[in-house]
């Protein structure tokens, strides 16, 4: 299994705009995404600070991508 690549919050908010996500709310420092099929993601935005891998994984899980097709669309 190859490491996932570093990425910030907000590069990983314009990755989920383009598969289509719509942000719903943004206060603070977290992000609320939501697709029309019913996918939900939250992303911590915290300045150019990188996710950590596990926050990551979870993200891709929760937007069911495999690592394969995000490391496709950085």
């Amino acid at each position: 299994m190859t490491k996932l690549p570093k990425i910030s919050g907000k590069e990983l908010c314009n990755i989920l705009e383009k598969l289509g996500f719509k942000k719903i709310y943004g206060k603070g420092s977290h992000v609320r995404f939501k697709h029309d099929d019913g996918r939900r993601t939250v992303v911590p935005v915290h300045g150019n600070e990188d996710l950590g891998p596990g926050l990551l994984t979870a993200i891709l899980k929760q937007i069911k991508i495999t690592r394969e097709e995000f490391e496709e669309l950085i």
